[in-house]
């Protein structure tokens, strides 16, 4: 015999919507650490040119093959 559930639709609350029909700002994530404190002057832009490529791609982590991309639009060649 199979129970029928009522939801109630007061219940649940939509916490994405904020009513505004914009998405609520996101706070930056990084795939490596959570400062660029102390890193070299040459580090840091690679750094700063992977979170770039992460939120114009909307992409949380990265490959390899990305990251090379990354690298070599900044000029580095083997």
């Amino acid at each position: 015999m199979s129970q029928v559930v009522q939801e109630n639709s007061t219940s649940f609350v939509d916490r994405r919507d904020t009513g505004t029909g914009h998405a609520p700002p996101v706070r930056e994530r990084r795939q490596f650490a959570d400062s660029h404190d102390g890193l070299s002057p040459e580090a840091r832009e690679l750094a700063r040119a992977i979170d770039a490529y992460k939120a114009v791609h909307r992409r949380r982590f990265i490959t390899y093959e990305e990251m090379h991309s990354v690298i070599l639009s900044l000029g580095y060649q083997k």
